[in-house]
């Protein structure tokens, strides 16, 4: 796609609103090689906002195939110290953190499992001690995505020239990130307001407990720990400046209790993990953990999400999305977690946000988990909406009050 006033636009949203990049902070971005030119875009604005540094972490999708193919499972699961004092060093500096997808859904698909499995989890536990980074908002970060062909062509497998399926991909995302309208900026601080509002009824009711029913065979009581907080789209870093860790983004969030999940959870749109999809998943909670498990697809790579560590099995946020929301509205399915689950309801396996609990970000892992949230090195998104999904709220007095009906907010 040729550069346009859109695609400018679409860049300086990432710097300006996204990561929110200030005079002096250096920039860490995260990208494809396919993603130069955007990059390259990000990179001038970034510093035409005052950044000190823009440093780029390039992946090639063609070349982290064949290392998962070839190399020694020795050279797989060692993490190399410097890769992680790079990481520390930029972190501590207040680096402004991006990362572009434009990845494969199914890159490493008929790898062997074990493989991939083994590879994530030493790369997960090498880079924990920095999690809180991002965590707890005390860096910015900001996640989009533009087109590679091979993700295009999934999205629209009809299409057989790669260029039109590109072409007809960047034209959807520029429409669901409000690129489109007469202000973007504008838009997007107005869609800011609806979203911050709708958190901000959440939090005055203090719900104890959530029920979610659909006829799709979801029936699931969560419970909310005491001092949750509703957040929205943005976020504060350490140092006062507001970002949004995600573009686009339409869900306002919270933490679940670690231990308050009973019944059954259907999910409804397909999860790319680890450069595989796992698709028509449905999971059984017992005391919030998960206790079994069904894929029709995937399986081995959902069961490894859950072996991850001990508690990759329990959830660490729960998020709203309308139905009627400007991706569900796109009637396209994305493969891609960043845009899907702004089209529905979903969860996440793992790590909670200390953001979602008062006082949470001064306390440590332990003691996070004795007030109902819950820690694990990952953080893994998946759907669950539907459009008849209702959900149904407990206040402390035992008031029951429709927070969903017919998969879109009733209050």
């Amino acid at each position: 796609m040729n550069p346009d006033s859109r695609l400018n636009d679409y860049a300086r949203l990432v710097i300006e609103k996204g990561a929110n990049v200030q005079q002096g902070e250096p920039v860490w971005i995260n990208a494809q090689v396919n993603a130069a030119p955007f990059v390259r875009l990000l990179a001038q604005y970034a510093y035409e906002r005052g950044a000190s540094d823009v440093v780029v972490n390039w992946r090639d999708d063609a070349l982290s195939r064949l290392r998962f193919e070839k190399a020694p499972m020795e050279t797989l699961e060692t993490v190399p110290q410097w890769l992680y004092d790079r990481s520390e060093y930029y972190l501590q500096k207040g680096a402004c953190l991006i990362s572009v997808l434009s990845d494969d859904p199914e890159l490493l698909s008929g790898i062997d499992p074990t493989r991939i499995q083994r590879a994530s989890m030493a790369h997960n536990q090498k880079f924990q001690p920095l999690q809180h980074y991002t965590m707890n908002d005390e860096n910015s970060w900001s996640i989009v995505a533009i087109p590679s062909p091979v993700w295009a062509q999934k999205v629209f497998p009809d299409i057989e020239d790669p260029d039109e399926a590109v072409e007809k991909l960047w034209a959807l995302i520029l429409d669901v990130t409000r690129m489109n309208e007469p202000d973007p900026m504008k838009a997007w601080a107005d869609h800011i307001d609806t979203l911050t509002a709708r958190a901000q009824k959440l939090n005055d009711l203090k719900l104890t407990a959530l029920h979610y029913r659909s006829s799709n065979g979801t029936d699931l009581t969560v419970k909310l720990p005491k001092g949750h907080i509703w957040l929205s789209a943005t976020s504060e870093n350490r140092n006062g400046t507001t970002f949004l860790p995600n573009i686009p983004t339409e869900e306002i969030f919270t933490m679940p209790d670690r231990a308050g999940v009973d019944g059954t959870l259907v999910a409804t749109m397909p999860l790319a993990y680890n450069g595989n999809l796992i698709q028509d998943f449905i999971l059984h909670f017992e005391n919030g953990a998960v206790t079994s498990f069904d894929a029709k697809k995937g399986g081995e790579t959902l069961k490894g999400i859950f072996e991850e560590d001990p508690n990759a099995v329990r959830l660490g946020e729960v998020a709203l999305v309308p139905y009627d929301s400007p991706i569900q509205n796109s009637k396209t399915l994305f493969y891609e977690t960043l845009f899907d689950e702004n089209a529905s309801c979903h969860f996440a396996f793992g790590a909670c946000y200390p953001t979602t609990m008062e006082g949470g970000t001064a306390m440590s892992p332990e003691e996070l988990m004795e007030k109902g949230g819950n820690d694990s090195q990952i953080h893994v998104d998946f759907m669950v909406g539907a459009p008849d999904l209702s959900i149904v709220g407990t206040t402390p007095d035992g008031e029951e009050i429709d927070v969903f009906r017919d998969g879109n907010f009733a209050l």
